[in-house]
């Protein structure tokens, strides 16, 4: 099966620390491009640390002859610092944009402009009109930090009525998840895209601690499989690709919009699975 003429590919990127990084990334993107993505998503860096190296990386992805969209977080940043990144981005003819929270770094007493990621999308509406196609994030198990799964939908309302054009999920395993998300917000009347994110499984120490700080459950049935890999890598490989190519499959057919891979800055676990849906490169 090969996607239908609404589904779309994507793939997050975070920016490379060094010169090895940045050439090794280039050559990821080369060869996930050839997959005919929708775009490239870059995260942000909190604080300073690495907003530069998300505008440098998008900009080198949209000289490849691809679409780039930056990750925008205000933790650290005051109103004057976000208008300048916005209008930096229009002027390099970036259009879209994936506007979060970000993680709060321990110890910071001052989160920045907003509370909230529906302040963030009501500031860049303010600024720059429809300039930008705004994605936002969306949690089916719910947000480790939301007081209840009511409150989390709730938040999510806000962020779809300030004027966010689609959401990117947090990666699952649980079909189910995905299904009663949708539904909730279809009874609520938020009638957007909900792409699911999806997280190639390569290395099962660095799931379990990801998914422990972002509330993904990796069911029982899985992460017994897993362990019972222990360090044998290939094996973990081999099933990952087909558990998580079996759960896009589940996914595509349900007519989810989409595909947002987390690729790690890695092509081939990505690649695996697009191909075992039919998504081959020439």
């Amino acid at each position: 099966m090969s996607l239908e003429s609404h589904q779309k590919i994507s793939f997050e990127f975070f920016p490379p620390k060094t010169e090895e990084g940045r050439v090794k990334l280039l050559d990821v993107s080369k060869t996930l491009g050839q997959l005919d993505p929708a775009y490239f998503s870059v995260t942000f860096g909190a604080g300073g640390s690495t907003q530069q190296g998300t505008i440098d990386t998008v900009l080198e992805i949209k000289q490849q002859g691809f679409s780039a969209a930056p990750h925008l977080s205000w933790v650290g940043s005051t109103k004057e610092n976000i208008r300048a990144i916005l209008a930096n981005y229009k002027s390099h003819n970036i259009d879209r944009i994936v506007a979060l929270r970000g993680d709060i770094p321990s110890g910071t007493l001052d989160v920045g402009a907003f509370r909230y990621a529906n302040e963030l999308v009501s500031f860049i509406r303010e600024e720059t009109g429809d300039h930008f196609h705004i994605e936002v994030a969306a949690y089916p198990e719910i947000h480790p930090q939301a007081a209840s799964a009511q409150a989390d939908l709730a938040n999510f309302k806000r962020k779809v009525e300030a004027g966010a054009d689609s959401a990117i999920t947090q990666y699952f395993f649980n079909f189910e998840a995905y299904i009663r998300f949708v539904e909730d917000c279809d009874k609520m009347g938020l009638i957007v895209p909900i792409v699911p994110g999806i997280m190639p499984i390569t290395n099962y120490s660095q799931l379990a601690r990801f998914s422990d700080m972002c509330g993904a459950e990796i069911p029982r049935w899985i992460r017994k499989r897993l362990e019972g890999f222990a360090d044998d890598r290939e094996s973990i490989k081999a099933f990952g690709t087909d558990v998580v190519s079996e759960l896009c499959q589940s996914l595509l057919d349900y007519g989810c919009p989409g595909l947002h891979f987390y690729s790690m800055n890695q092509a081939e676990s990505s690649l695996a699975i697009c191909r075992n849906l039919g998504i081959d490169t020439p």
